[in-house]
């Protein structure tokens, strides 16, 4: 019996690499967002060199608030920590700040879709592909790549290139990005499909 779930996009013909939310707060030990791991830091660096090498689109989303986080709605009455984003948390791991000409996308839900340019700002710039990796895998990662396909963009999510709280967590909404919304995919296959496209 075929399974009525799991099949590929493929690759479209112009990709971008959208790095979600590489903020310190992640990656800060004592921060109430630490994920005890730095393996994510590691993959989007190196896809970021790969991109920027291949001259890849690249842009970067973060979450800001208003110092009385008035914009946080319903959001940050669900995860008051979100509040400890409008410190130095709130900043680009140093390895990842985004270069001059790379777009910041910023927002105040899960997806980087929702109440941002992000789509516009794809359209205008001819991407049919989005390339995603950063954090959280079940939070910003796959709102984001569910959104991404929604709006009419191929979603690849980069799985070494994408953290969460368990590893348990991690791996189960890949297989259901997978199975559902995106390709899933290597840090590997992406550096490869780049360094094909120069």
């Amino acid at each position: 019996m075929t399974s009525p779930v799991g099949g590929g996009l493929g690759w479209g013909d112009r990709p971008a690499l959208v790095l979600i939310d590489m903020m310190r707060a992640y990656f800060t030990p004592g921060s109430p967002f630490d994920l005890g791991s730095r393996a994510a830091v590691d993959g989007c660096v190196a896809l970021l060199s790969a991109a920027r090498e291949a001259g890849i689109p690249v842009l970067h989303t973060r979450v800001t608030y208003n110092d009385d986080l008035s914009d946080g709605g319903l959001f940050v009455r669900k995860v008051p920590a979100l509040a400890a984003l409008r410190s130095s948390l709130g900043e680009f791991v140093p390895s990842l700040e985004p270069a001059p000409g790379e777009v910041v996308v910023s927002k105040q839900y899960a997806s980087a879709f929702f109440g941002t340019s992000l789509a516009a700002t794809l359209t205008a710039k001819g991407i049919d592909t989005t390339v995603i990796a950063g954090v959280s895998t079940s939070g910003c990662v796959r709102a984001s790549a569910t959104d991404a396909m929604q709006h009419g963009f191929r979603p690849v999510v980069v799985a070494d290139a994408c953290g969460d709280r368990t590893a348990a967590v991690h791996d189960a909404n890949l297989f259901d990005l997978q199975a559902k919304y995106a390709d899933v995919v290597s840090v590997a296959d992406v550096a490869e499909h780049f360094r094909l496209r120069q």
